[in-house]
């Protein structure tokens, strides 16, 4: 049997994991698919291309000496932090890369705390040493003290350090660029320092199913690593599910990776990463084990969701226009079977048939799901974000994130007093090289709606991570996203004329042109209160004219309100709609005087 080595790439999002794992791949010449010379192979979803950041984790493999070596690519992204945990429990070791220039970041500290955590040999690389800015000493010195901070046995602490350009795919021991030729001292330091994957052929079959896929044609794949024994086509196997239920399943498919492939191979041996397909209900922390002898693994904790949302089938006058599934039906199919591959995620369903509550680890995650249906060619309505209250000992108790954020100097004061009023407690500032460094403790709801807002205050130069702390007592009330609305008043098509007059209250988000219904949403209003406008007014043409007339009128570039935009910028009573063509925010109630009547008995209340 060959040898092998079972490794995790964990990072902070935008390290350049994904652009290292670019360069192992295309270096040791692995079987790649058709189309993927390109840039980061391993980025194949559309939406990660486009986002810069790795969300699901994948799996790849290489040969290097004749050895085997399985390399899983988490995601860097806290939102997406339930893959990386469940990642720990497939490998022997694990290459943190951590950036030379801007050194160990809050998602650094929780991909490295599930590593040392679940005891695995860690090699550092300290990646980007090509920037101009690249100051290795002070971000070597500075992974060691949070490899201190959180708890590393001696034996991990004393870690292997590569410096490496994955760009270039190049990498050394040296802090010299100029020395580097190839990506192989990479691959020489994880034979030498990871241990080979443990394995024991002689013993009944163990599987622990880590990831889910999905394949047209083999239906249900479970990716997980073989702990003992092994697994062949055709061969009856026991499914042992979280609840402790057996359930006799057959094998249609059994897998290996080459590459970035799925190989259907004939059988699979213990200590590799490998793929099964039969099991059309297995889930994610579940064991597929010997039919005489069924042993079950532990199962994998899955941390819970903090923020939900409302989807529901569109309900506005253009719903059934753009989109190619709009029925509660299809809308729900969908959701459950994304339910079945993100186990992060949890459906509660709703008074009515056609809502459903979505939670999930934090507004991104939600986001992408919602982005991901929308390309697909659904079409529904989403409302605003809400976080997961809990109680315990009649206690209320929310959501708590670490949050770090990136700024010029001279934004700092105004950063630090917007997040007072969302009741974040600062625990640490510095300032370097004109750059200060903030770390502030905020309640997850604190944080809906920010993002864009410190793209602003800071004319697009700060940079926010976020992680999560846990529960702690509830903080007060606040309402940091207040804003009034621009809706329009009619229906019709948008023109120059009304925009005009409708732009003197506020800040647009439509250009003329643009088909409107009564209740939509078109601007933010100056002042914290709605108004409505009438955007497709047009000018009365008379047979008197004055000097000047009509010359005056200039109209203002809208403001682009992207998915996540609009998931921010909503309040409680809007609603976001999204279809394959257009994102467009609406009043949950569109009729005029209902909504006045509804505010109305709101305040009664």
């Amino acid at each position: 049997m060959q040898e092998m080595r079972n490794i995790a790439i964990i990072a902070h999002v935008d390290h350049g994991k994904t652009t290292l794992v670019d360069a192992l791949l295309k270096q040791s010449n692995a079987l790649l698919k058709k189309g993927a010379e390109g840039e980061l192979i391993m980025d194949s979803n559309e939406l990660e291309r486009e986002r810069g950041i790795t969300i699901f984790s994948k799996n790849a493999a290489v040969e290097y000496k004749g050895v085997k070596i399985n390399i899983i690519d988490t995601p860097g992204h806290a939102d997406f932090g339930g893959e990386v945990e469940r990642i720990m429990r497939m490998v022997d070791g694990a290459v943190l890369l951590v950036d030379a220039k801007e050194g160990p970041m809050p998602q650094t500290k929780f991909v490295l705390r599930n590593a040392i955590k679940a005891g695995h040999k860690i090699i550092v690389v300290i990646n980007k040493i090509d920037k101009p800015e690249a100051r290795a000493e002070w971000v070597l010195n500075k992974t060691f003290d949070l490899f201190v901070e959180l708890g590393a046995s001696d034996e991990q602490a004393n870690f292997p350090v590569l410096y490496a350009a994955g760009a270039q795919g190049k990498a050394g021991h040296e802090d010299n660029l100029a020395a580097m030729t190839d990506i192989r001292p990479v691959f020489d330091t994880i034979l030498e320092v990871i241990k080979p994957a443990q394995a024991d052929l002689t013993k009944p079959p163990q599987m622990l199913t880590v990831n889910l896929a999905y394949d047209n044609f083999k239906g249900k794949i479970a990716v997980g690593r073989l702990y003992s024994g092994s697994l062949k086509k055709g061969m009856e196997v026991m499914h042992i599910n979280r609840d402790g239920v057996q359930k006799r399943a057959k094998l249609t498919n059994v897998m290996t990776f080459s590459g970035l492939q799925r190989l259907d191979v004939d059988e699979v041996f213990a200590g590799d990463v490998v793929a099964v397909a039969g099991i059309s209900d297995v889930s994610i922390g579940e064991t597929i084990c010997d039919i005489n002898n069924p042993q079950a693994l532990p199962t994998i904790a899955i941390e819970e969701p903090t923020v939900k949302m409302t989807f529901g089938i569109n309900t506005s006058p253009f719903a059934g226009n753009e989109g190619q599934y709009t029925t509660s039906r299809q809308i729900k199919e969908r959701l459950e079977r994304e339910l079945e591959t993100d186990v992060a995620l949890r459906r509660f369903d709703t008074d009515t048939a056609d809502r459903w509550i979505i939670a999930g680890r934090g507004e991104l995650h939600l986001a992408i799901l919602i982005e991901k249906m929308r390309r697909e060619g659904y079409e529904l309505e989403v409302s605003k974000p809400q976080v997961i209250f809990k109680e315990e000992n009649g206690q209320k108790l929310e959501p708590v994130e670490q949050v770090t954020i990136e700024v010029p100097e001279e934004f700092a004061g105004t950063v630090i007093e917007k997040m007072g009023q969302r009741r974040g407690e600062m625990k640490d500032m510095r300032v370097d090289n004109k750059t200060t460094y903030l770390e502030f403790n905020i309640p997850t709801r604190g944080l809906i709606g920010y993002r864009s807002q410190l793209l602003t205050d800071t004319k697009g130069l700060g940079i926010m991570n976020s992680i999560f702390l846990g529960y702690e007592p509830y903080k007060g009330d606040f309402d940091a996203n207040a804003h009034g609305s621009l809706i329009a008043f009619e229906p019709g098509t948008t023109l120059n004329y009304g925009l005009v007059a409708a732009q003197e209250r506020g800040q647009l988000f439509v250009g003329p042109g643009v088909e409107v219904y009564a209740g939509m949403v078109v601007g933010q209003n100056a002042k914290v209160e709605d108004i409505e406008v009438n955007v497709c007014k047009e000018k009365k043409l008379s047979n008197m004219r004055s000097k000047g007339d009509g010359g005056s009128a200039k109209m203002d570039v809208p403001r682009t309100m992207g998915l996540e935009d609009s998931l921010e910028f909503i309040g409680d009573d809007e609603l976001v709609e999204v279809t394959p063509k257009n994102i467009r925010i609406r009043k949950m109630v569109l009729n005029h005087v209902e909504r006045k009547r509804t505010e109305r008995d709101a305040r009664k209340e």
